[in-house]
């Protein structure tokens, strides 16, 4: 059980629906962007708890939104999601403040645990 937003960032539709579903299950409110700019635009009205962010999307890529939330809101918490064999972009965003990454595809225990490591809880 939880009360935790948590904003969800990637561009391939299907995975954020079946995520945000799974997630809802679970009493986590959530929040879709499928985009970086649109994650930068929906920050600017509602903080969530928690931004689980793909690295690799068109447009802005995760880890320039990544420098962005840490420029303007240093302490919410991002996770990192990778695939494609991205374990390198992964260190990268860990060193730019990412709490943690995971690689795709997800396990949904996994990720509920590092959310509430990330927020504290």
């Amino acid at each position: 059980m939880s009360d935790y937003t948590v904003l969800l960032v990637d561009d391939e539709e299907d995975f954020t629906q079946a995520l945000g579903e799974r997630l809802e299950l679970r009493d986590y409110g959530v929040r879709v962007a499928a985009s970086g700019e649109e994650c930068l635009e929906r920050l600017e009205s509602e903080l969530p708890d928690v931004v689980v962010l793909d690295l690799r999307m068109p447009g802005l890529s995760g880890i320039e939104v990544l420098k962005r939330i840490k420029s303007e809101y240093p302490d919410l918490p991002v996770l990192l999601l990778t695939g494609y064999g991205s374990t390198e972009e992964g260190i990268k965003g860990m060193q730019l403040g990412a709490v943690e990454y995971l690689m795709k595809p997800l396990n949904i225990d996994e990720l509920i645990s590092k959310i509430h490591q990330a927020v504290g809880g």
